[in-house]
């Protein structure tokens, strides 16, 4: 049975997922259209044990969702709202990037 996190800790668990660019670039390649492991790991260039976990950590988060397909799994956003957040942190962050104000965030590896 699905439950609704509460709003802080569906952000955490978003926050979570973005803390890693794998998952950044499996939630974008997702953004455009389901997909299947093997395609999504040849897509990212990683090994398919690799993305095995990370869409682990996806679907724990509440991110992704399996889709059954005869003897394949596809995958996909668990809310298409999720694609218009991940429109609207890009956006975000180019803003930022464009609009650095912390004189020491190449030394420090920060912001």
């Amino acid at each position: 049975m699905l439950t609704v996190a509460p709003e802080i800790e569906a952000l955490a668990r978003f926050g979570r997922a973005l803390a890693d660019p794998i998952r950044c670039r499996l939630l974008l390649a997702l953004r455009e259209a389901p997909a299947y492991p093997s395609d999504l790991a040849d897509a990212l260039g990683i090994s398919r044990t690799r993305l095995s976990n990370h869409l682990a950590c996806l679907r724990d988060c509440g991110l992704v969702a399996t889709v059954p397909d005869g003897r394949r799994t596809r995958y996909e956003l668990a809310d298409e709202r999720l694609g218009h957040a991940l429109d609207d942190l890009r956006t975000a962050v180019i803003a930022v990037e464009t609009d650095r104000t912390c004189v020491e965030a190449d030394v420090k590896g920060c912001c």
